[in-house]
Protein backbone atom coordinates (compact mmCIF):
# COMPACT_ATOMS: atom_id res chain seq x y z
CA UNK A 1 0.00 0.00 0.00
CA UNK A 2 0.99 3.61 -0.44
CA UNK A 3 1.77 5.90 2.52
CA UNK A 4 -0.27 8.59 0.82
CA UNK A 5 -3.51 6.63 1.24
CA UNK A 6 -3.22 7.11 5.02
CA UNK A 7 -2.71 10.87 4.80
CA UNK A 8 -5.26 13.57 5.72
CA UNK A 9 -4.99 14.90 2.15
CA UNK A 10 -6.10 11.54 0.74
CA UNK A 11 -8.93 11.33 3.28
CA UNK A 12 -10.16 14.72 2.05
CA UNK A 13 -9.88 13.58 -1.58
CA UNK A 14 -11.78 10.39 -0.80
CA UNK A 15 -14.62 12.22 0.94
CA UNK A 16 -14.97 14.54 -2.10
CA UNK A 17 -14.81 11.77 -4.70
CA UNK A 18 -18.50 10.82 -4.56
CA UNK A 19 -19.62 14.37 -5.38
CA UNK A 20 -17.68 14.14 -8.66
CA UNK A 21 -19.24 10.78 -9.49
CA UNK A 22 -22.72 12.28 -9.09
CA UNK A 23 -21.96 15.21 -11.43
CA UNK A 24 -20.88 14.12 -14.89
CA UNK A 25 -19.69 17.59 -15.98
CA UNK A 26 -17.50 17.89 -12.86
CA UNK A 27 -16.18 14.38 -13.45
CA UNK A 28 -15.28 15.27 -17.04
CA UNK A 29 -13.59 18.48 -15.87
CA UNK A 30 -11.59 16.59 -13.23
CA UNK A 31 -10.55 13.98 -15.81
CA UNK A 32 -9.38 16.70 -18.24
CA UNK A 33 -7.38 18.49 -15.51
CA UNK A 34 -5.74 15.28 -14.28
CA UNK A 35 -4.97 14.20 -17.86
CA UNK A 36 -3.35 17.58 -18.61
CA UNK A 37 -1.21 17.37 -15.45
CA UNK A 38 -0.26 13.75 -16.21
CA UNK A 39 0.99 14.75 -19.67
CA UNK A 40 3.46 17.16 -18.02
CA UNK A 41 4.65 14.38 -15.64
CA UNK A 42 5.07 11.51 -18.06
CA UNK A 43 8.45 10.29 -16.73
CA UNK A 44 7.48 9.81 -13.05
CA UNK A 45 4.23 8.17 -14.23
CA UNK A 46 5.83 5.90 -16.85
CA UNK A 47 5.19 2.71 -14.86
CA UNK A 48 1.44 3.38 -14.64
CA UNK A 49 0.98 5.35 -17.89
CA UNK A 50 -1.08 2.79 -19.87
CA UNK A 51 -3.40 2.04 -16.94
CA UNK A 52 -3.75 5.73 -16.17
CA UNK A 53 -4.77 6.51 -19.76
CA UNK A 54 -7.31 3.68 -19.59
CA UNK A 55 -8.62 5.04 -16.29
CA UNK A 56 -9.12 8.47 -17.91
CA UNK A 57 -11.05 6.87 -20.79
CA UNK A 58 -13.08 4.81 -18.32
CA UNK A 59 -14.10 7.93 -16.36
CA UNK A 60 -15.08 9.72 -19.58
CA UNK A 61 -17.20 6.75 -20.63
CA UNK A 62 -18.73 6.63 -17.14
CA UNK A 63 -19.49 10.38 -17.20
CA UNK A 64 -21.11 10.00 -20.64
CA UNK A 65 -23.23 7.12 -19.36
CA UNK A 66 -21.66 4.73 -21.90
CA UNK A 67 -19.96 2.47 -19.37
CA UNK A 68 -21.31 1.51 -15.95
CA UNK A 69 -19.93 -2.02 -15.42
CA UNK A 70 -17.59 -1.04 -12.61
CA UNK A 71 -18.01 -1.27 -8.83
CA UNK A 72 -18.70 2.03 -7.06
CA UNK A 73 -15.75 1.42 -4.71
CA UNK A 74 -13.37 1.19 -7.68
CA UNK A 75 -14.71 4.45 -9.12
CA UNK A 76 -14.24 6.13 -5.73
CA UNK A 77 -10.62 4.92 -5.53
CA UNK A 78 -9.79 6.22 -9.01
CA UNK A 79 -11.45 9.62 -8.48
CA UNK A 80 -9.94 10.07 -5.00
CA UNK A 81 -6.47 9.34 -6.42
CA UNK A 82 -6.96 11.86 -9.22
CA UNK A 83 -8.15 14.50 -6.75
CA UNK A 84 -5.08 13.77 -4.62
CA UNK A 85 -2.86 13.95 -7.72
CA UNK A 86 -4.27 17.44 -8.45
CA UNK A 87 -3.86 18.72 -4.88
CA UNK A 88 -1.00 21.20 -4.67
CA UNK A 89 -0.03 20.21 -1.11
CA UNK A 90 -0.37 16.52 -0.54
CA UNK A 91 1.87 14.29 1.57
CA UNK A 92 5.05 15.54 -0.08
CA UNK A 93 4.63 18.88 -1.83
CA UNK A 94 5.02 18.70 -5.62
CA UNK A 95 7.29 21.74 -5.57
CA UNK A 96 10.02 19.67 -3.87
CA UNK A 97 11.62 18.55 -7.14
CA UNK A 98 11.15 14.86 -7.80
CA UNK A 99 9.75 13.91 -4.40
CA UNK A 100 6.16 15.11 -4.62
CA UNK A 101 5.55 13.33 -7.86
CA UNK A 102 6.93 10.05 -6.51
CA UNK A 103 4.27 10.27 -3.82
CA UNK A 104 1.56 10.90 -6.45
CA UNK A 105 2.92 8.15 -8.70
CA UNK A 106 2.99 5.70 -5.75
CA UNK A 107 -0.64 6.41 -4.89
CA UNK A 108 -1.75 6.20 -8.53
CA UNK A 109 0.19 2.94 -8.89
CA UNK A 110 -1.43 1.47 -5.78
CA UNK A 111 -4.88 2.56 -6.95
CA UNK A 112 -4.50 1.32 -10.52
CA UNK A 113 -3.16 -1.99 -9.24
CA UNK A 114 -6.14 -2.26 -6.85
CA UNK A 115 -8.63 -1.75 -9.69
CA UNK A 116 -6.64 -3.65 -12.34
CA UNK A 117 -9.44 -6.14 -13.04
CA UNK A 118 -11.91 -3.28 -13.54
CA UNK A 119 -9.50 -1.49 -15.92
CA UNK A 120 -8.93 -4.77 -17.82
CA UNK A 121 -12.71 -5.29 -18.08
CA UNK A 122 -13.12 -1.73 -19.39
CA UNK A 123 -10.36 -2.21 -21.99
CA UNK A 124 -12.06 -5.43 -23.12
CA UNK A 125 -15.41 -3.57 -23.38
CA UNK A 126 -13.69 -0.77 -25.35
CA UNK A 127 -12.32 -3.26 -27.88
CA UNK A 128 -15.85 -4.62 -28.42
CA UNK A 129 -17.21 -1.17 -29.30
Amino acid sequence: SSQAQHSPAYSRARSKAATYLHDSSELQRLTRRASAKAKTQKDPLAAVWQSLMSAFRLLKAYANGDYRAIPWESLLLIVASLLYFLMPLDLVADFIPGLGLLDDAALLGWTLNSVKTDIDNFEHWEQQQ
